[in-house]
């Protein structure tokens, strides 16, 4: 059945996820802290700005949900299908977009923070909706949040977003009234996770010419990894009390 190949790539996926990072990957987490000194100010700026704006964006306005409608009555193989067409589609558009601003140098790598975070977001909405859930629903969008900030997610962080992720379905009960739920969400965590977990590539990004290059393969990393916990995040929904195939 294509849900036990589903239930393996997802256990694997976990293990995946929770593994010590390897002595590269804590000399790579060094050598980022250093370099996150050298990079000026105005980006450290634009980059707290337009995550602060997303995370609102996502959950106050109507840019992402317009037009989105839930998918019904599919298997979980049909969903996946659909989230690999809309992978290969928006992996190409963060590649271009990469490519483009990469070439600019200083001023257009930052500038491709805004606009890297507009793909991510609009893709994490269309798999929502793939998956059969109703992105005007607030909570919802509070799941794409939290799938968004497990994919960007420093190593110690990951195995308590991983249990919540698991336990949404009971979460999602206990979540704050409409009007309050702006104050459940930390977004300076957004900013600070996902800073940390790009700048060292987005720095190479700068580099005018190189950039290009950098730009286009970060991007496309970036969207390959979203996707990826995206799918996971919702097979682990379907699993632990969704509609399973048969």
């Amino acid at each position: 059945m294509y849900e036990d190949q589903a239930r393996e790539e997802y256990d694997r996926w976990k293990r995946k996820l929770l593994k010590r990072p390897s002595i590269a990957g804590r000399y790579t987490k060094s050598l980022q802290a250093k370099m996150n000194h050298l990079i000026p100010e105005k980006v450290h700026t634009i980059v707290t700005t337009s995550i602060k704006n997303m995370v609102h964006a996502t959950l106050i306005g109507s840019e992402y949900t317009a037009a989105k409608q839930p998918e019904e009555g599919l298997t979980l193989r049909e969903r996946e299908q659909m989230i690999e067409e809309l992978t290969k589609k928006y992996r190409k558009t963060a590649a271009l977009e990469g490519a483009g601003t990469g070439a600019g140098g200083l001023l257009l790598g930052a500038a491709d923070f805004p606009l890297l975070l507009s793909i991510k977001m609009k893709f994490l909405f269309d798999a929502a909706s793939a998956y059969g859930y109703d992105v005007k629903d607030y909570r919802e969008r509070l799941f794409v949040l939290l799938l968004f900030q497990l994919a960007f997610a420093r190593e110690e962080k990951r195995p308590d977003l991983l249990k919540r992720l698991e336990n949404w379905e009971e979460e999602r009960l206990s979540l704050p009234r409409r009007k309050d739920y702006l104050d459940a969400v930390d977004w300076k965590e957004f900013q600070l996770d996902y800073r940390d977990f790009i700048d060292l590539v987005k720095m190479l990004q700068l580099i005018p010419g190189f950039g290009a290059v950098v730009g286009a393969a970060a991007n496309y990393h970036f969207l390959d990894l979203l996707s990826e916990t995206a799918k996971n995040g919702y097979r682990s929904r379907w699993f632990h009390g969704g509609d399973e195939e048969g």
